[in-house]
């Protein structure tokens, strides 16, 4: 058998179910705010979902194998994406407030894949449950809709262990627990636990519970979308803007490194490779931004330039996205930095997009091999992390994702350019989708949108955000001969 139809057909449906269930809490928001035109449009939304999902899950033939094979987890995973993307913006159509198909499409491809591009002008004018539903994305997106479902699989006699390997980021995927099931508990508890104590922070503030629950999803979720026109800067709030800047760096670690905070192991988290390497950019970019704007005189004081530039190294480098200040307009070299944390990313395993740390330490490795090779070619020399050797095989995959993500900004950029922008504007858009981030520069910057674009050139970039939160390959794999080549 080619593709596993059956269990295939039983995943999706547990998918849809999953979304559709999730439309029911903004639905109980807008009628919590007396906006029933948008509880109308949501019910209308997620009721044939839910029951059109409950019954195939149900219903449906009985798979032969229960066991989802490697073709299949990349299968499951890619078109899960695009279609819940398709599902997620029907409240937006159905409601008006998006009416547009590709502008609907966009922004759901967006928050789901956690990247906070948008094409709205005009955010906080919009309805609550809305902008509720906006933001909820990003957290469902964040931790995947998918590792959720895995943690509900077992009672429909599915083991998830390839949808996770399909799903998971990063060059190797970290298994905390005896079972792929029990790990994505793990994964979502600790999810959980990160979003509960950011969210009584900002409740400690003053911040609405509203609010609250609207930023903790960006943050979290690494994605981005505020309900205010002026992102995160609407509250000129210093508390504010250090409680988020800190949870968007949490939220940029890797997950399973909390696993070790559980089980009384926190000195791990100082010895990992990765997160010191992740520690080292964010400090060395927040200092060299901080002296660059008060030598520019772009702020009046170092606490003020400080505060500024530590937000946005955390926004830009987790792939949040969220805004006090238009980085746009700061000195060439500021924005260089924030252009180069667009590439890094968080660190592999978090809820962060780009090309993760640990690719970025180990290409930089493979430079520095490469030139000791030149002046040494007999030599031997093993790439070495936290005094373990890297195996050939990861070195490669990290060396074929990096190329992957230049080739396809690079594609990117040519089609995006077609469009008549600028070409920084083409190559900071597909950056920005590629990588996760949200806003670019120029005519897509912090103060900008993407609704300017035509409706192709919106859904092409809506897959590069999709492909981007998967990695690229589960996405392109989908479009291969190889792929559908039935004898490989």
């Amino acid at each position: 058998m080619f593709l596993n139809n059956r269990l295939i057909i039983k995943v999706l449906s547990a998918v849809a179910t999953v979304i559709g269930v999730s439309m029911l809490v903004p639905a109980a928001v807008s009628a919590y705010y007396g906006e029933w035109d948008i509880v109308k449009a949501f019910l209308l939304s997620c009721i044939p979902v839910i029951v059109a999902g409950s019954a195939v899950t149900k219903y449906s033939p009985k798979p032969k194998d229960s066991v989802l094979r490697m073709r299949d987890g990349f299968f499951v995973v890619g078109v899960s994406w695009l279609a819940m993307s398709f599902v997620g913006c029907l409240p937006f159509m159905i409601s008006g407030t998006i009416p547009a198909f590709a502008d609907a499409y966009f922004e759901t491809a967006s928050g789901f894949s956690t990247t906070g591009s948008t094409i709205l002008s005009e955010i906080q004018s919009l309805p609550k449950g809305i902008l509720f539903w906006r933001s909820f994305t990003h957290w469902l997106g964040g931790m995947g809709v998918l590792v959720l479902t895995i943690a509900i699989l077992p009672k429909l006699g599915i083991g998830g262990q390839k949808i996770m390997r399909a799903e998971t980021t990063g060059p190797t995927m970290d298994k905390i627990s005896f079972t792929t099931n029990e790990t994505a508990k793990i994964l979502y508890m600790l999810y959980c636990g990160l979003s509960v104590i950011e969210m009584v922070f900002l409740l400690a503030g003053g911040m609405s519970l509203y609010d609250a629950l609207v930023n903790t999803f960006g943050t979290v979720g690494t994605g981005g979308f505020s309900n205010y026109n002026a992102s995160i800067g609407a509250y000129d709030s210093v508390y504010f803007e250090m409680v988020i800047s800190v949870f968007m760096l949490l939220a940029g670690v890797n997950f399973s490194l909390y696993y070790n905070i559980v089980r009384k192991k926190p000195l791990n988290i100082l010895k990992d490779y990765e997160f010191r390497v992740y520690a080292a950019i964010v400090g060395a970019s927040t200092a060299f931004i901080t002296a660059m704007l008060v030598i520019k005189n772009n702020y009046e004081t170092i606490g003020q330039a400080f505060r500024y530039a530590f937000f946005q190294v955390s926004s830009i480098i987790t792939t949040t996205g969220y805004g006090t200040a238009d980085f746009d307009t700061w000195p060439l070299p500021c924005r260089f930095i924030i252009f180069f944390l667009m590439f890094v990313g968080g660190c592999a395993g978090s809820t962060g997009g780009g090309m993760k740390v640990i690719r970025v330490a180990f290409t930089a490795k493979l430079i520095n091999r490469g030139i000791s090779r030149r002046l040494h070619p007999q030599s031997v020399s093993p790439i070495k992390v936290a005094g373990k050797t890297v195996s050939a095989e990861t070195m490669s995959g990290v060396a074929g994702f990096v190329l992957l993500y230049i080739f396809t900004i690079v594609i990117g950029t040519l089609l995006i350019a077609l469009e008549g922008v600028t070409p920084i504007t083409a190559l900071s858009s597909v950056v920005a989708c590629v990588s996760n981030i949200g806003p670019g520069f120029e005519a897509v910057g912090p103060t900008m949108n993407f609704g300017f674009y035509s409706a192709p050139a919106k859904l092409l970039l809506s897959m590069f955000m999709i492909a981007g939160r998967l990695e690229l390959f589960t996405i392109i794999l989908l479009f291969t001969p190889a792929f559908w080549n039935r004898r490989t």
